[in-house]
């Protein structure tokens, strides 16, 4: 079974970028770009007075929280399709986009990352999306993305626009957003069995939108995305980057490179070797990028429900059905279902935000 979603082809040379090419035919991304139909309230920002006061303990709650810079924010597990709700949404709500991933912030390795390729952006400003060095900074901490994301933030709503945090990194979301960051302190957080709990208390008004698909349902399209990624040229962008880039020891942490390490070590790139024996370790490393995706993934939820418990207002929107859709052949579309369970409620839910 092979999953129709659209993806792009990169071709590779030692001087220059990758480049896109061509792709599949169908995807949930929609080839028009939806007219903006909200205008952004004039909310107040951090630094204004409110008019009166209030005594009441939930009015003031209320009106710290007016204080602060509105953001939203996408969670989910990798895969579930949080770059599309973002594009979906920035695009209508005058918005600009922060990626949380953190091996996404890194130059390089645009198929073995999954980043978000241009065509599909739709014109919108993408931040911290390949924009660091992996060789300069080879370990981009969630406190240098708490300060760098936190400045581009004060960025985007100093020209009126909506900060969109999308990303499946929840130790960089969780720096960010808290009041106060202990780079030691909140290391262990989101570790089960430890005692220290996210802070509840945050620096921004957060809209959370949790994408969620069943495990069963999300393990099946991250296999056939990997495959798709391979068929895409994830492969010669792994052979690039160990035949020129051994030292970027921070994009060495992405899944596919220690899986295919010790395959380029038997085989070197353009050595040749066995063909039975290469096919045998190519096709070893590839059910191991799928299962440690799988348990990425398992793993990202976990800390998505820790934040939950720990008083996050995670608003959870179950894309399941749009990707069992995806994965069939039944004629029913999945971005039908897409906009209906996941789309429609996300907007409802971000225009009432803004509106608050």
């Amino acid at each position: 079974m092979r999953i129709e979603m659209r993806l792009v082809q990169y071709s590779y040379s030692s001087s220059t970028q990758a480049q896109y090419s061509s792709y599949s035919h169908f995807s949930f991304f929609s080839s028009s770009k939806p007219k903006l139909f909200f205008k952004i309230p004039r909310w107040p920002r951090m630094d204004s007075t409110p008019h009166h006061r209030k005594t009441n303990h939930n009015h003031n709650h209320n009106n710290n929280n007016k204080k602060k810079d509105k953001i939203v924010v996408i969670m989910g597990a990798t895969g579930t399709g949080k770059s599309k709700l973002s594009i979906d949404l920035a695009t209508r709500f005058h918005a600009e986009i922060i990626n949380s991933d953190k091996m996404q912030v890194y130059n390089g390795l645009d198929i073995t990352t999954n980043k978000i390729p241009l065509h599909q952006r739709c014109g919108i400003t993408h931040h911290l999306l390949g924009e660091v060095d992996p060789v300069l900074h080879d370990d981009f901490s969630p406190l240098d993305f708490r300060n760098m994301a936190g400045s581009v933030i004060s960025d985007i709503v100093s020209r009126r626009k909506l900060p969109l945090i999308v990303g499946g990194s929840n130790s960089f979301v969780h720096a960010l957003l808290v009041d106060r960051f202990d780079p030691v302190g909140d290391s262990n957080v989101f570790d089960p069995s430890s005692r220290s709990f996210p802070s509840s208390t945050l620096r921004y008004n957060c809209c959370f939108l949790w994408v969620d698909v069943s495990m069963r349902v999300l393990s099946e399209y991250l296999s056939l995305r990997v495959e798709d990624m391979f068929d895409s040229g994830m492969l010669d962008e792994l052979t690039e980057f160990f035949s020129e880039f051994p030292s970027r020891s921070g994009l060495k942490k992405a899944i596919g490179i220690p899986e295919f390490e010790n395959y380029f070590k038997k085989y070197p790139p353009h050595d040749g070797g066995d063909p039975v024996r290469t096919e045998e370790a190519y096709m070893d490393a590839v059910r191991e990028i799928k299962d440690n995706t799988c348990q990425l993934a398992k793993r990202q939820i976990g800390k998505i429900v820790r934040l939950k418990g720990a008083g996050w207002d995670l608003r959870r929107l179950d894309a399941t059905e749009a990707f069992r859709e995806v994965m069939s052949n039944s004629n029913v579309s999945g971005s039908e279902i897409w906009e209906r369970q996941v789309l429609e409620p996300s907007v409802k839910i971000v225009k009432r935000f803004l509106e608050e």
